[in-house]
């Protein structure tokens, strides 16, 4: 029994690392190839981006955090293309979806191995018990006489096995349909809205971009929690625009938190449609499928509570707080509403802001950290279902994962690295360097978020006469170690799922 669970432990932890290997793999090229292309290609303007700056945007873009160093309106209508295209490859439901195929891959040839194999397992059984050997031609030919339950018993796997295959194909290409029915949608309403506002349109025309490629580039990011725009100022140049935010507001949570129950809901809509059997398989056995996304209808049920509990609860604080702030000056009633629901709403992953985060109160950053660090399945669920799970990988734990830190010992280790890496802007600039900002900067970059509070050069203690304002990240001022940090802090969260269980050793008392 210890050896069977040790073999198990082993496999388990083979299967983790390699496709830990496997992905880690996948966005560094992905990173990589995005540098060449953005370093090859020419910008907009005569600014030229250091490569430190180019790398640190391909792979902002690649692991879906949006974190900027460089203002998004330097780069030139082929580099808006290209990051469009890192982000969509990038997103966690095409990777998810790759992960699908190559299951199907993998499970087709063990299949085909298992069919192969199969006479002689049959022949080592058999002469085991001391019975003949069967020949190959005998079993072909059907000549071979089992006992009826064993006959049964093998047929009865073999039809399960083919249904979790079919059901396995079949939800490759529901995530694939899912995935562009909700591009293709949002790309046309919003290309629709953007050509019949003139307020909307003449801001894309005064700055020379493309209605097609900001539609597209923002579709994509949105679903892809990435949380880029076109614009320099991100979404604030749009914050009166409210049938855009109302627009954009659905793929926030469509790509991200509520992706599960979407697609679960996709797949009962397909089912009552088309009546197969796949889709009801897929429904009742979700867990057996291995598809992280697929969860269970109480699950989801959860999750669709408990992400618009939290939403409520930071729509509520940020209106009590910013109702009558500066930040509101210009705004009716419906445009304050919509825009701090589609900022609140941002905070869980997607990072799009119609607001500048530097001048909003200190207490509604912290919300928004605490916010960036929950993971997007985070649920409530009941103490007895806590228990059970904990119990389940308490029985599979290695000590590997024991030895391992929790995802918050490793933040505040990085927090503190870079406290050393800007000691220095810490002490002469501290109204911009401050923990706090660096602290949401961090876990923006962990959580794949994209919030940052900026830089403002009227916030310098020592005026700099050298220094200009430009719209770019916090980060995008910090010191080569610094941003190295930050996108090791960017590889670490888009990968975080490979160690949200460590630290599980370690008991406070």
């Amino acid at each position: 029994m210890k050896n069977s669970q040790f073999n198990f432990n082993a496999r388990s932890i083979s299967f983790k690392f390699n496709n830990f290997f496997i992905q880690l793999c996948y966005f560094i090229i992905l990173s990589l190839f995005g540098y060449l292309g953005l370093k090859l290609s020419n910008p907009r303007s005569s600014f030229r981006p250091n490569d430190l700056d180019l790398f640190y945007t391909s792979v902002s873009a690649s692991t879906v955090s949006s974190m900027t160093s460089i203002e998004m309106e330097v780069f030139s209508n082929f580099q808006l293309i290209l990051l469009t295209f890192l982000m969509f490859v990038g997103g966690e439901v095409f990777t998810s979806m790759l992960q699908l195929f190559l299951d199907r891959f993998f499970s087709f040839t063990q299949k085909n191995h298992c069919l192969k194999n199969e006479c002689s397992s049959i022949n080592n059984n058999n002469n085991n018990n001391n019975y003949p050997p069967i020949k190959i031609s005998q079993i072909e030919l059907g000549l071979v006489s089992m006992p009826q339950s064993e006959n049964q018993t093998q047929s009865d796997n073999n039809n399960k096995d083919k249904i979790k295959y079919n059901s396995l194909r079949y939800l490759s290409y529901v995530v694939l349909g899912y995935l562009m029915l909700v591009h293709f949608f949002g790309f046309s309403l919003v290309t629709l809205y953007i050509a019949n506002i003139p307020s909307a349109k003449n801001v894309l025309k005064n700055k020379g971009i493309k209605i097609e490629t900001f539609s597209l580039f923002t579709i994509v990011s949105t679903f892809a929690s990435c949380g880029y725009v076109p614009t320099n100022e991100n979404m604030i140049v749009f914050k009166k625009n409210s049938g855009l935010l109302l627009l954009i507001l659905p793929h926030i949570l469509l790509g991200n938190t509520l992706y599960p129950p979407c697609l679960r809901l996709f797949i009962k809509v397909l089912k009552s449609v088309t009546k197969r059997e796949e889709f009801s398989y897929l429904l009742k056995n979700s867990k057996e499928m291995g598809y992280d996304h697929l969860l269970s209808s109480i699950h989801c049920w959860l999750l669709v509570v408990t992400v618009f509990g939290f939403n409520v609860i930071q729509f509520v604080l940020f209106c009590s707080m910013e109702w009558n702030s500066k930040i509101m000056e210009g705004l009716n009633l419906y445009e304050k509403v919509v825009a701090s629901l589609f900022q609140v709403t941002n905070a869980r992953h997607t990072g799009e802001s119609v607001f500048d985060l530097s001048t909003i109160s200190s207490a509604i950053l912290v919300i928004f950290v605490v916010m960036m660090y929950l993971p997007p399945y985070t649920t409530f669920l009941p103490v007895r279902d806590h228990k059970s799970i904990d119990v389940k990988r308490s029985e599979q734990k290695s000590l590997v994962e024991c030895l391992v830190f929790s995802q918050l010992s490793y933040l505040v280790i990085f927090i503190i690295l870079i406290c050393i890496t800007e000691r220095q802007s810490l002490k002469e600039d501290p109204l911009n360097f401050n923990v706090l900002n660096i602290t949401l900067e961090v876990i923006s970059g962990y959580g794949n978020v994209g919030f940052s509070t900026g830089y403002s050069c009227s916030r310098q203690l020592k005026p700099d006469s050298m220094c200009k304002d430009s719209w770019i990240g916090f980060s995008g001022r910090w010191s080569t170690q610094g941003k190295f940090i930050l996108i090791l802090i960017m590889f670490f969260g888009r990968l975080k799922k490979f160690n949200m269980n460590g630290g599980k050793a370690w008991h406070l008392s």
